[in-house]
């Protein structure tokens, strides 16, 4: 790595003959310290998204990568794992990039607890600091389990890097964020000691998909959808995070959080939000996020005593999945027989504002389903004279937009046609626009989210209110449902258990099928 040099942000504006105009902005020299260097999270989402970054010279030209945690590493001995874990994920090294990347890689072995342990961290980064010209910015990311979050922040703050004089300070955390409105509170009280909350980035990769950022582009851009985006015309949406593999590595955490904290706090109720939200006075990152927490707030509260009707729980048992036997949920490594840990949740949400009074948002998660599916789908409601039902052997049925995220991001919108030739038929045909097809592979949800908190862009991250109303309409949620019956088994490869049918069966409609698009 040269020595250092001033430096400015740079703002790279791409070609607009290649059909590229995304403005990217490469932050300022900073370093990077990675909290939890030596687990899973590291391994297999971070050091690869910022290894994707330095490819597509989207990092500053200055950066450091140190990496912090129990495990005894050197420089040399991290940088060969760092490879490692590159190579496990698919990610192309050639020689020359590794190379010049690898020299951005250090370690440090710390005690999280340990007053003295973060000291001496300290003391290294201002080494590396003064030698590489990085002084502008430092980013500390936990990629540790939630319980050590208190503890790392508080610990960096008595070191004196929460507020380090002239160099800026940034703390990322994954969620969860807290178990409960209460563990929530009290975890940002510990934090604000030493962070102020604009220096607190709430990672939620699902905010980073391509395609989740599109839907305020398409519905803000396009005049011929933002009118009919109400209750006049939209009969309801379907949220579904749908997932085909069970819990794997991460039985521990799971059988104490459930689905519901695991997916509806954060992922599930942030789709919500971007769906129903209001036009913001500006695209700007505050104006954006007043705007989500405001669809909270209208949300309608559950009370704990009258969850039936408006939510359904299942466990995965046996099945085959891709053609695989699985085991049950309670037969994972890891998971007592006992449990009764919901691995499937589906709920009913109702948004008391004027925009969408009277219309159903439906939201399902689970783990060993048919397909791994991530969408949104907005069902408009079906043409008021169906003048072709008595001449056409089959009705038209009603117009659906849905919003990819995974697989195969894009959005696609179905409308009926006429089908060719002499007899009277109508076929159902879909416009589809891929992200994929038009432009190549775009930045995954950790690329994005990484890369605008280098450059302070916090319009993707969750803010402290938006947790906490979060925590507030599903806190009773979970109480009603630990008291109530136990999930139901269903199959592992299927739809999830049949409550969940029912649960829209009752106002006449159905889930959109998993195994097809």
């Amino acid at each position: 790595m040269p020595e250092k040099q001033n430096t400015k942000p740079v703002t790279r504006v791409m070609d607009v003959e290649q059909n590229v105009c995304r403005i990217e902005r490469v932050g300022e020299p900073c370093v990077f310290v990675l909290f939890g260097a030596s687990g899973d999270l590291a391994a297999r989402k971070v050091l690869p998204a910022l290894y994707t970054l330095f490819l597509r010279r989207l990092l500053p030209e200055r950066f450091l990568i140190v990496g912090a945690a129990r495990t005894p590493y050197s420089d040399e001995s991290f940088r060969e794992k760092t490879g490692e874990a590159l190579k496990a994920e698919a990610v192309s090294l050639a020689i020359e990039d590794w190379e010049k990347f690898a020299r951005h890689l250090f370690y440090v072995e710390v005690d999280y607890g340990s007053d003295a342990s973060i000291k001496a961290l300290r003391s290294r980064l201002s080494g590396l600091e003064d030698r590489y010209g990085t002084t502008s910015k430092r980013i500390f990311y936990l990629a540790l389990p939630p319980a050590l979050y208190q503890d790392v922040a508080e610990s960096l703050g008595r070191a004196g890097m929460s507020r380090a004089g002239d160099t800026p300070s940034s703390l990322i955390i994954e969620k969860p964020f807290g178990e409960s409105l209460e563990t929530s509170r009290a975890l940002t009280r510990s934090i604000h000691q030493y962070f102020d909350e604009p220096q607190i980035y709430r990672i939620d990769h699902y905010l980073g998909k391509e395609t989740v950022q599109n839907i305020l582009m398409f519905r803000f851009s396009n005049a011929i959808f933002e009118p009919i985006w109400n209750r006049q015309y939209v009969d309801h949406v379907q949220i579904t995070a749908s997932e085909s593999i069970g819990v794997e590595h991460r039985a521990g955490y799971y059988d104490q959080a459930g689905v519901i904290r695991d997916m509806f706090q954060n992922h599930m109720l942030q789709l919500l939000a971007l769906t129903a939200m209001e036009p913001p006075s500006r695209f700007a990152a505050e104006a954006v996020r007043d705007e989500r927490s405001k669809v909270f707030r209208s949300v309608r509260p559950f009370d704990a005593r009258k969850l039936k009707g408006h939510w359904v729980t299942g466990q995965y048992g046996r099945g085959r999945v891709n053609g695989e036997d699985v085991a049950a949920y309670r037969e994972e490594r890891n998971v007592p027989s006992s449990s009764v840990t919901p691995t499937y949740a589906a709920g009913i949400f109702h948004i008391d504002n004027w925009r969408w009074n009277g219309v159903p948002f439906y939201l399902r998660s689970g783990k060993r389903l048919a397909r791994g599916v991530t969408e949104i789908a907005i069902q408009f409601r079906a043409a008021p004279h169906r003048m072709f039902d008595t001449v056409l052997p089959e009705a038209a049925g009603p117009n659906v937009l849905v919003f990819r995220v995974k697989p195969g991001e894009g959005i696609m919108q179905s409308f009926y046609t006429k089908v060719p030739g002499s007899r009277l038929c109508l076929q159902q045909v879909q416009m589809v626009f891929s992200y994929q097809a038009v432009q190549g592979a775009p930045l995954d949800g950790y690329q994005r989210v990484l890369l605008d908190c280098m450059t302070g862009d916090r319009m993707l991250f969750v803010r402290q209110d938006g947790v906490e109303l979060a925590w507030e309409l599903l806190d009773p949620v979970i109480a009603g449902l630990t008291e109530g019956p136990q999930p139901e088994v269903y199959t592992a490869g299927e739809q999830g258990p049949p409550g969940a049918e029912e649960l829209l069966g009752q106002s006449g409609r159905s889930w959109r099928n998993l195994t097809r698009d």
